[in-house]
């Protein structure tokens, strides 16, 4: 595949890890935990990072009761 054909799909991953990441560390900052680590993983990759931050909130809220 040709760079010039590549572009959109570069573009588009990275506005889905930036939006990822900004999401992910906003809302562990509203929720008091480790903020950094969830914004700088959710960065990197997708979509573990949402799906391991989803299983962890549903898990202590199941606790919790």
């Amino acid at each position: 595949m040709p760079l010039q054909e590549a572009w959109p799909i570069l573009i588009a991953c990275g506005v889905l890890l930036l939006c990822q990441g900004t999401l992910l560390f906003l809302d562990a900052r509203k929720r008091g935990g480790k903020a950094w680590f969830w914004g700088l993983w959710g960065l990197i990759q997708f979509p573990m990072p949402t799906i391991t931050y989803a299983l962890l909130l549903w898990w202590k809220k199941r606790k919790r009761k």
